[in-house]
């Protein structure tokens, strides 16, 4: 296959993982949530919609670092229209006319979580991606295309924790979606949210370090990109030089 066919091919696969994954966590969002255990004595509870999103950043990481800024923010620009595009759906389902004899209170349900979700990852999706992207950069430029430990990590630990305080926060105030107990404070439970939730993703980002080097080290090769933190597009466009004829 030649190498702009497998760049190509790379490149798509990536924004195909990330996309669909975006897709999936506004559809399920926050229609259930799962108590994944406790470190030291603190709950672990996450929305389904959020086990996927790790993925999201792992995906941004890769383009970032392969493809450059400029691609990675297209790709979180394309990802905003997606949940454009769900929105509407969701809309049009609710409005057109359903069969008669039918229930649809599944699907009202469904549409309303989902719209207290996309509502609120919208905000959370923009602040939180784009934190990551520039962020990536910033410790790239900084070490000069070194230390992907740092750019990967450094990037998503603070990028998550601006997306987790952001869904939750207009979850409550904006869509009043999340399960919170009545009679009780509402700021713990909140807090507890924002915590358990961003414990989940920092877990998450630590173990997607060493599948970054991997992936990261197995594309440079596959995608023939020389040389550490060299993006394509951005190679050395100066000529090897000619080999020197024997005296």
């Amino acid at each position: 296959m030649p190498v702009q066919h497998r760049r190509d091919l790379a490149f798509l696969v990536l924004a195909g993982l990330f996309l669909g994954t975006m897709g999936m966590l506004n559809i399920l969002g926050l229609t259930r949530f799962l108590s994944l255990g406790s470190i030291g004595g603190w709950p672990i509870v996450v929305a389904v919609g959020a086990l996927p999103y790790p993925v999201t950043f792992l995906c941004t990481d890769l383009i970032s670092e392969i493809w450059g800024e400029q691609k990675a923010g297209q790709v979180v620009w394309v990802g905003l229209l997606l949940n454009g595009w769900i929105v509407l759906i969701l809309w049009l389902g609710g409005v057109l006319p359903g069969l008669a004899g039918t229930d649809s209170s599944t699907f009202f349900e469904m549409r309303r979580l989902a719209f207290g979700a996309v509502g609120a990852s919208m905000v959370a999706y923009l602040a939180a991606q784009f934190t990551d992207v520039r962020l990536f950069h910033f410790w790239k430029r900084f070490s000069g295309g070194k230390a992907l430990w740092l750019r990967n990590n450094g990037s998503t630990l603070v990028s998550q924790l601006v997306d987790t305080t952001a869904v939750v926060l207009i979850s409550h105030y904006a869509a009043h979606v999340l399960p919170i107990r009545s009679g009780e404070p509402v700021l713990p439970q909140l807090w507890a949210f924002i915590l358990s939730g961003y414990l989940f993703k920092f877990l998450a980002a630590l173990l997607d370090t060493l599948p970054f080097y991997l992936l990261v080290g197995w594309l440079r090769r596959w995608l023939e990109v020389p040389g550490d933190g060299v993006e394509l597009g951005h190679e050395d466009p100066r000529p090897l030089p000619l080999p020197q004829p024997r005296r």
